[in-house]
C-alpha cells in the first residue's frame, strides 16, 4: 500500500528572489510576519506623530541625499510615489527631475497578488483614485523603471526593507527581467536592527534618510522568537 505521505518536501521549500529554493521553518515565518506586524503599527504611529513642519524638512534633506545619490539619470525612467501616512514627500523632486527630462512615474496596484504597474506622470497631470485611495495616474504612459524610490515603513543595517506587509515591491522587482536601481526612503528613526529578512525579501540598493546614505552590511538577523 503506498504511503500517504508528499512525495516529496516541496511544501518546505520557498523560492528566494534569486531563483533559489530554501527550506522554510513554518514556525520561524509565524514568529517573524507577528513581529512584522506589530513594528509596522508602532513605526507608522510614531511617523504620523511627527509634526507636519518637521516631516517636510526632513522630506526636504531626502530629496537633497536622494538627488545627489541619483547622479545624473537623463530620461531615464524613474518611480516615485504618492506620499502615504506621514511618508517623505518627494513630489518637489519628481517635479525637478521631470524638467530635467526624466521620465517620472507612480506604481499602480492592478490586482492583489500581482505585480505593481507603473504609469508616466507629471504635475498638473490629472488623477485618479487607486487602492486605499491613493492617487494615481488618470492617463500617462505604462512604463518600466530604471531607478525604483520606495518609502519605507521600517529598515534595517542591510538595507532590507519593510512594507506594508502586501508583498507589493517584492513581487514586482522580481519580476522584472532587469533589475533597476532601487532605493529605500524614510526617516532615521525607522532604523531596526533586523527586519529578519525572508526568502521573497529584496533589499534595497540604499537607504536615504534625513541623516544621510545608508549602505548595506552583511546580514545577521535571528529569530524573535529566540
Amino acid at each position: 500500500m503506498p504511503s500517504s505521505s508528499p512525495p516529496c518536501f516541496a511544501h518546505e521549500l520557498a523560492e528566494n528572489a534569486d531563483g533559489s529554493f530554501c527550506v522554510v521553518d513554518e514556525q520561524q515565518r509565524l514568529d517573524v510576519m507577528r513581529w512584522r506586524k506589530a513594528e509596522r503599527q508602532r513605526l507608522i504611529e510614531a511617523r504620523r506623530a511627527l509634526s507636519a513642519t518637521l516631516r517636510q524638512q526632513m522630506s526636504d534633506a531626502i530629496s537633497q541625499s536622494l538627488m545627489t545619490a541619483l547622479g545624473e539619470i537623463g530620461a531615464q525612467v524613474i518611480s516615485f510615489y504618492w506620499p502615504f501616512r506621514g511618508e517623505p514627500d518627494l513630489r518637489p523632486l519628481m517635479e525637478q527631475l521631470s524638467a530635467k527630462g526624466a521620465v517620472c512615474s507612480l506604481p499602480i496596484v492592478v490586482e492583489k497578488g500581482k505585480p505593481l504597474s507603473f504609469k508616466s506622470w507629471r504635475q498638473g497631470e490629472k488623477l485618479d483614485r487607486g487602492v486605499w485611495n491613493i492617487p494615481v495616474p488618470a492617463g500617462g504612459e505604462t512604463v518600466t523603471p530604471d531607478i525604483v524610490v520606495a518609502p519605507v515603513v521600517g529598515f534595517d543595517p542591510s538595507c532590507f526593507r519593510l512594507g506594508y506587509g502586501g508583498g507589493f515591491f517584492d513581487r514586482t522587482l522580481a519580476s522584472m527581467g532587469k533589475k533597476p536601481r532601487l532605493f529605500g526612503v524614510g526617516y532615521a528613526s525607522q532604523n531596526l536592527a533586523t527586519i529578519y529578512p525572508q526568502p521573497h525579501d529584496i533589499p534595497m540598493d540604499c537607504i536615504i534618510t534625513e541623516a544621510g546614505v545608508v549602505q548595506p552590511q552583511a546580514h545577521c538577523g535571528q529569530n524573535p522568537a529566540s
